[in-house]
């Protein structure tokens, strides 16, 4: 079991560090190919659609790749992951975010960690933050409670690259991410005071979108046990 557990938590170490790693280079990569703000942060959207689709595919039978703790937090909460295992996916996915965007940082040059000064602040981007993250919970929950996982690395990176567009917060949507996301001075940085208040955000968005799914896709009989991709993990006789 703790070989087991270890697996799945490197997994998850491993698919927040490459995601953050592709949001931070992928923003680099943009400002160095245009001084359009419009084509770089569509650098920014396709390059993270793709890495996100291949790292559920990848990792999701591995540990779910939940690669947020929102997602796990609601886990808890529901009792689908044991608190002890849903803090221990909370640490290694904000260690993961960190590792990260130091990776990406020194891809391109940079020092290791540099604190952004990108303010990201008011209602309408924390309102942002709430309606990517309730979507993205929702669309998580909806897969989950209909079976459907296998749709995960398409519809969970769609959902991901639409909210880059239609939200003036253009989609963090994860605590740990935002972290990471935190200790790059580049395009898709976000400044160590703003992000307190977009995690508080991210929670409300989290427990909107886990209600909307109670509501939507409510608890029938006997579940039937999700797919593994990219739903919650069950330690039953088919999941070790």
């Amino acid at each position: 079991m703790a070989h087991t557990l270890l697996r799945r938590a490197s997994g998850e170490f491993l698919g927040t560090c490459i995601l953050v790693a592709t949001v931070v280079g992928s923003g680099i990569m943009g400002t160095l190919l245009s001084d359009n703000l419009a084509v770089t942060l569509l650098i920014n959207a396709v390059a993270t659609v793709a890495a996100l689709g291949v790292l559920i595919w990848t990792i999701g039978p591995i540990s779910g790749a939940q690669f947020n703790p929102v997602v796990s937090g609601v886990e808890m909460v529901r009792r689908e992951m044991p608190l002890g295992e849903g803090f221990l996916y909370i640490a290694v996915q904000i260690g993961g975010a960190c590792a990260g965007a130091i990776l990406a940082n020194l891809m391109f040059a940079l020092p290791a960690v540099t604190a952004s000064t990108h303010v990201r602040t008011g209602g309408n981007i924390w309102l942002g933050e709430v309606v990517a993250t309730a979507g993205l919970l929702l669309i998580i929950g909806a897969l989950t409670r209909t079976g459907h996982g296998n749709l995960g690395p398409v519809l969970v990176p769609a959902w991901i690259g639409a909210a880059y567009f239609f939200t003036s917060s253009t989609s963090f949507a994860n605590p740990a991410v935002t972290i990471g996301r935190s200790l790059t001075d580049t395009f898709a940085g976000i400044a160590p005071a703003s992000v307190p208040l977009f995690i508080v955000f991210q929670i409300v968005g989290a427990t909107i979108g886990a209600l909307l799914t109670e509501f939507f896709y409510p608890r029938r009989g006997v579940i039937p046990e999700p797919l593994d991709l990219p739903g919650p993990i069950h330690h039953g006789p088919h999941n070790p």
